[in-house]
């Protein structure tokens, strides 16, 4: 989720509209395990100045292809400004590292298939989504046949009943996209049925309800794409790393001062705890010159505040043995609890008490999906400060308004993000979105490993 500044290369070499950025945010997408297989990428397109040509103009063959009738120097178009510029953004590292390895689903319009800026798009990492409602011809469909030649894959998107669109376009489709909310019940089956019988992959879109999630999945759906399973809901579908009562404990413990002793003790009855900290205490950095091989030494080499973090995030990790970075919940609650506090630290008079307590409000939003019941309850459990059960339960005061902000985000919700970073000024929708995505980088490798959960402190 960012935007970035784009340099957009011509074809003869030259950088044009530097200044000119795009926005991107993610959003999960789920496979029948319940574990990450991808993310859509959602793009805000970039804004050209008033003065430049009006974009709503049709564009013209000439206008499409960077190659057709040019002649030396001729400076790109606003319709090719625009398509070079979402691609730039797309192959740049932020973007790529917010991908964390997994594919990118991004939504195609007809002039970005037909300008040859999206050959700068690796194949294998980005499934090309073909909206229903585009206009289809014959040289659309040449463009599609000669891009599959080149590896690109395609997904049809925003599909609710068949038209004439989604026929011409169905048999160069691997995925079909079917919108859950907006497609009539009665034929969720019968669609199923004829897609998956083609050979198709089906991805379920909108799936924001535990009810939804179930009736696709038991049509045989491949992929799920929507919030449902960060719903409290969902909380009864999910073990749990460690029991609990375990980490509820050792959290509380934490919110005090203990002593080391009283950690050890703690920790000590549960041995899965015990385990993971081992491992964190022998991470790059953390031992210093020597192995850690006692408990009492791990503790010390850790420290309180990681430990904290570590326990905080493992209460969102699944039960199963699957990769921390493959567990949806466990990355979308660090994401969200790493974005708040990039967040607050850009904002006047923040200083570190405000950062760890916008964190633990992210951290936290999510709670009642792994705990269910009253979400105010667990909250209480957790003895979280008044500003932060504030900012969960009610979205009150500035760590509400972040909390809002990247919620907003995550839904691609662009127009509501502008308004809400107009009320969290300095901070700017391209800032939010730019933080949005190195959070969401960092979550991915937050967890990953030994190594890797060194970092939840870098």
């Amino acid at each position: 989720m960012t935007t970035i500044a784009i340099e957009t290369l011509s074809d003869s070499g030259t950088t044009d509209d530097a200044s000119l950025t795009a926005s991107y945010a993610r959003q999960p997408i789920l496979n029948r395990d319940g574990m990450l297989c991808g993310y859509e990428i959602k793009v805000r397109a970039p804004e050209l100045p008033l003065a430049d040509a009006d974009l709503s103009a049709p564009a013209t063959d000439t206008d499409l292809h960077p190659d057709a009738d040019a002649s030396p120097g001729r400076a790109p178009t606003p319709v090719q400004r625009v398509a070079r510029a979402i691609v730039r953004g797309l192959v740049q590292s932020d973007v790529r590292g917010a991908l964390t390895g997994h594919p990118a689903y991004v939504d195609v319009n007809r002039e970005l298939l037909l300008d040859d800026a999206i050959l700068r798009l690796p194949a294998e990492r980005f499934m090309l989504e073909l909206s229903t409602s585009l206009e289809v011809d014959d040289e659309l469909i040449a463009r599609i046949v000669y891009l599959h030649g080149r590896r690109y894959r395609f997904a049809l998107d925003d599909v609710t009943q068949p038209n004439e669109t989604f026929a011409k376009l169905l048999p160069y489709a691997e995925v079909v996209k079917i919108d859950v909310p907006h497609t009539p019940r009665a034929l969720l089956p019968k669609l199923a049925s004829v897609l998956k019988s083609a050979g198709k992959l089906l991805l379920a879109s909108g799936v924001d309800a535990q009810a939804d999630f179930e009736t696709v999945h038991e049509l045989g759906f491949d992929r799920f794409q929507g919030y449902y399973f960060a719903r409290a809901q969902s909380a009864s579908t999910r073990s749990v790393s460690a029991p609990r009562h375990a980490l509820l404990n050792l959290l509380q413990l934490l919110a005090g001062d203990p002593t080391v002793a009283q950690l050890e003790a703690e920790l000590k009855l549960n041995p899965v705890l015990v385990m993971h900290l081992m491992k964190l205490a022998n991470s790059s950095g953390l031992a210093v010159g020597h192995k850690v091989t006692t408990l009492r030494d791990a503790i010390n080499a850790t420290g309180t505040d990681r430990i904290a973090r570590w326990t905080q995030l493992l209460l969102y990790a699944d039960g199963r043995k699957v990769a921390l970075e493959d567990d949806p919940l466990l990355q979308l609650a660090a994401t969200r609890a790493r974005f708040m506090e990039l967040a607050i630290e850009r904002m006047p008079e923040a200083g570190r008490d405000e950062a760890d307590a916008a964190f633990l409000t992210g951290v936290f939003s999510f709670v009642d999906a792994v705990f269910g019941g009253s979400l105010e309850k667990t909250l209480n459990i957790l003895t979280l400060s008044r500003p932060i059960q504030a900012a969960i339960l009610h979205r009150e005061g500035r760590l509400g308004l972040l909390l809002s902000a990247v919620e907003a985000l995550e839904g691609g919700a662009w127009e509501r993000v502008a308004t809400l970073s107009e009320r969290l000024a300095p901070l700017t929708l391209e800032e939010v979105a730019q933080m949005g995505l190195a959070a969401g980088a960092w979550a991915g490798v937050a967890d990953r490993s030994a190594e890797g959960l060194e970092r939840i402190e870098d």
